[in-house]
């Protein structure tokens, strides 16, 4: 429902509420305005939306002042009630379930109202706790990832929160210390708790009645070390975040805590002067970067999309990839093709075996960058990949870049080339014709299957955090 919409219903019932007051009926009120009752009617339904003139005349009829009618207060706490019920009877959600709306009238009982607005409030609460379909989380972060391109994955007024928030904590140089980070959580006043018995979908639990952070005694595998943790709590808290209303929105915000966590673990300024000194003397790596700020490779490398197109002036490409081909996480602004399904979603789907952030895995020497010239329809482009190994299993970590950009970047001279045809299924997708004839019709694979494409994305006031183990967690420790 438009707000234009609800303040015509506001505006109704007020003139309704005023009328009241004054012992008019809608003819008697009509006389004095030069409208006739049935036309009145509709304005009081808000279902017509007056003219200026129409108002001020109203407002004159009923002796009181223009800024008084056009509030957005509700007139009494019946009007209030009746208000909610019209707003939520035209929401989709309830227009959804097909049934007819409900006409309250001066005789309808107030415990009715109250009745109904109650079941809205309900149906809405558990809307907003409904588990969000794969469909609706893949469109959702699809539309997150193209505005996040259109930005050149840039966020000004975070990175200078994050630049004033680590000024503030005394850091000066290096990498940021628990200490460091402590002192940030300090001064937005939390603590900083570590317990061994966090519920087990989440990474970290706020108190905002005692005002403390909760985080493990250790980092969690997979990267997400207690420092970045702990400033994606404060995060939530320095962006003003009030409860996701949607999964598209609980998206946003972890985008926007994550960029947070990034971007004070790796300052704008200091990352600036390290990368762009790294480029004039044409050594950018980003295991040098990773190293100097003591994060993961796969926070470097995604900071590193933060900073280039803004700072350094060139277009990039970022990749994580598991060890069967599959796109977990993508970004690009270079015109790398990134493969995708029908509705533009990337994650899950396989990139082409002849990129090095597949190729890389072939390779025996894993303990430094792999690099190499890929040409693809799109053009040639240079890529640095870095492989790891969670109990996940295997992924890898890709950072490209287009081929006149290779220059500034250490193992731009490596001879490793590769064609790339994809998204044409002849280049790695559809096997040799002389191959296939041989053995179509006489295979029969017994297929894994993929546990995550039957599971439903979990439930919960936040997405997948069990709310009954998070209350029993707070009140376990409230009194400490």
């Amino acid at each position: 429902m438009s707000s234009q919409a609800s303040d015509l219903i506001t505006l109704g019932h007020r003139i309704r509420h005023f009328r009241g007051q004054r012992g008019l009926t809608l003819d008697q009120l009509g006389d004095r305005v030069g409208l006739a009752g049935s036309q009145l009617s509709l304005i009081e339904n808000g279902r017509r939306e007056p003219k200026l003139s129409t108002l001020q005349d109203v407002a004159a009829a009923l002796g009181v002042d223009l800024t008084e009618l056009l509030s957005r207060d509700a007139p009494n706490t019946r009007a209030a009630l009746e208000i909610e019920l019209a707003r939520a009877q035209k929401n989709p959600l309830y227009g959804a379930l097909g049934l007819p709306q409900v006409k309250v009238t001066k005789g309808t009982p107030l415990a009715a109202v109250e009745s109904l607005v109650g079941l809205h409030r309900e149906l809405a609460r558990r809307a907003s706790e409904a588990i969000a379909t794969p469909e609706e989380a893949r469109r959702a972060n699809t539309e997150l990832r193209e505005l996040m391109r259109d930005r050149d994955n840039y966020m000004p007024d975070i990175e200078q929160l994050a630049e004033d928030q680590v000024r503030a904590s005394g850091h000066v140089s290096g990498a940021l210390t628990h200490r460091e980070v402590s002192v940030m959580a300090e001064r937005l006043g939390f603590n900083l708790i570590y317990v061994n018995d966090l519920p087990n979908s989440t990474r970290s639990v706020t108190d905002l009645v005692n005002h403390r952070i909760y985080l493990p005694p250790a980092s969690i595998p997979g990267g997400h070390g207690l420092r970045s943790m702990a400033l994606q709590a404060m995060g939530h808290r320095l962006l003003g975040h009030e409860r996701p209303s949607s999964y598209a929105e609980f998206l946003w915000q972890r985008l926007q805590i994550n960029y947070f966590a990034a971007a004070a673990l790796m300052p704008r300024e200091a990352s600036l002067a390290f990368l762009s000194t790294a480029k004039r003397e044409r050594e950018l790596a980003v295991e040098d970067f990773r190293d100097a700020f003591g994060v993961t490779h796969e926070a470097a490398a995604l900071r590193l999309t933060n900073l280039a197109t803004s700072h350094l002036d060139m277009t990039l490409h970022f990749l994580r990839v598991t060890g069967d081909g599959a796109l977990q996480k993508g970004y690009e602004n270079d015109g790398l093709p990134l493969p995708v399904d029908v509705t533009g979603s990337i994650e899950g789907q396989y990139v082409c075996k002849q990129w090095s952030a597949r190729s890389a895995f072939t390779h025996t020497n894993r303990t430094t960058e792999f690099y190499q010239y890929t040409d693809t329809p799109a053009g040639t482009f240079w890529c640095a990949t870095q492989t790891g190994a969670t109990d996940a299993g295997e992924f890898s970590i890709t950072v490209g870049v287009p081929f006149a950009q290779a220059k500034w970047f250490r193992g731009r001279e490596t001879t490793q080339r590769a064609v790339s045809r994809c998204p044409d299924e002849s280049c790695c997708r559809r096997p040799v014709s002389a191959v296939s004839s041989r053995w179509v019709g006489k295979a029969w694979p017994s297929a894994r299957l993929h546990a995550h494409v039957l599971s439903p994305l979990p439930s919960g006031t936040f997405p997948g955090v069990d709310d009954t183990e998070v209350y029993e967690f707070l009140e376990a420790h409230a009194a400490e």
